[in-house]
């Protein structure tokens, strides 16, 4: 939990020095127009501020709704869009900014699919099965494995030593879609095809965090893969939290309610013990 909450800090950080940065943008302008041009370039710079102010007034309450959403305050007060908009533009920045201060692209793609994932999990979802696919990396598969799964993954012979096998099962019992992409190409190719309105993604931060921004706004949970052996060859994935994220995309909050019920039961039968 602390982890995930450290993580969601660098990319809020980010958010904010990026909007920092732009509004220090616009007060030079603002300098410059009062000193420095004539007549006609002072009014072409004044439509570029007045655009520029325009973009920091909406990225800034997006970003204090993605703060506030991301503080369980309930819904996204009508402006979901405005969310995705600011934190989806502001990604490239964010990378940028990384790079000066020296943070690791991986840990700021992390700390963005974090985000991602805390702001989804904030609207309650109720699915059909039908509606929701589970998109898994080829990688997943073993490096030395002769079936093609990427085309058809009923060919996967279920031999239990990758984790594709499990995942097919998990998709049959919930009887959701599953499909295997080798890159962003076919995957972008597979959502257009199965036109799903939720994805449980699994991939590495890069493309995990491209994924995300290609499908929006389709809502997206994303499981970063596991890699014992290096990256892209013989990963493998926490099984548990992709359920987890289907569960969710299918049954919501409701879930989550019946769990805390049942536990109240056995903290009041403790404190009458007491």
């Amino acid at each position: 939990m602390e982890m995930g909450k450290a993580k969601k800090r660098i990319y809020i950080s980010l958010l904010l020095i990026s909007i920092a940065i732009l509004a220090a943008l616009a007060t030079a302008g603002v300098s410059l127009y009062f000193n420095r041009f004539t007549r006609f370039y002072k009014w072409t710079l004044f439509a570029i501020l007045v655009i520029l102010t325009a973009l920091i007034v909406l990225l800034s309450l997006g970003l204090a709704a993605t703060v506030l959403t991301l503080w369980h305050v309930k819904g996204f007060f009508g402006l979901e869009r405005l969310i995705n908009f600011s934190v989806n533009l502001l990604f490239p920045i964010t990378v940028a900014l990384g790079r000066v201060f020296h943070i690791p692209k991986d840990l700021i793609k992390s700390s963005y699919i974090e985000v991602n994932n805390n702001l989804v999990k904030a609207k309650n979802y109720r699915l059909k099965p039908a509606d929701v696919l589970i998109l898994a990396p080829h990688c997943l598969q073993r490096w030395d494995c002769p079936y093609k799964i990427t085309a058809d993954v009923k060919n996967c012979r279920r031999c239990g030593r990758c984790d594709i096998s499990k995942l097919i099962a998990l998709a049959e019992e919930r009887g959701v879609h599953m499909a295997v992409a080798t890159g962003g190409t076919l995957a972008r190719k597979i959502v257009m095809d199965l036109r799903p309105k939720a994805i449980v993604a699994i991939a590495c931060e890069r493309d995990l965090s491209e994924g995300i921004l290609d499908t929006n706004p389709i809502p997206v949970l994303g499981i970063l893969n596991i890699r014992p052996e290096g990256p892209c060859v013989n990963t493998k994935v926490d099984v548990k939290k992709v359920k987890e994220a289907l569960e969710f995309f299918l049954m919501g909050r409701e879930k989550e309610l019946k769990a805390d019920e049942e536990q109240e039961p056995a903290i009041s039968c403790s404190e009458n013990t007491n």
